[in-house]
């Protein structure tokens, strides 16, 4: 196969990796805000998508160090993607700050 390639699934491999990751980052977060136990929740959570992450990460390097950085590079992209589209709308956030700024 052409490494360019292999570099590029690689890549596409720490996207999805990276979305998993935050987005279970987020639904926990909600998810905690909820419970009765929030720190388990938070702790399970953790190890669970750590243990996903670094399992792909092992996997997709294969002993490669290039594509251990292409898979990171898409890992960190997929976090920028996230956070934008996680992001509370402006009228949100303005409210929020208002909100909280009348706090005693």
């Amino acid at each position: 196969m052409n490494e360019t390639l292999i570099l590029a699934l690689a890549g596409i491999a720490g996207s999805a990796l990276g979305a998993f990751f935050f987005v279970g980052l987020w639904w926990t977060v909600r998810q905690a805000m909820a419970s009765r136990q929030p720190a388990l929740w938070c702790f399970c959570a953790l190890v669970l998508r750590m243990s996903v992450a670094l399992a792909g990460f092992y996997v997709v390097a294969g002993g490669a160090w290039q594509r251990l950085v292409a898979c990171l590079c898409g890992f960190l992209i997929a976090r920028s993607v996230v956070l934008r589209l996680t992001r509370p709308d402006r009228e949100n956030r303005t409210q929020a700050v208002v909100e909280a700024s009348r706090a005693p």
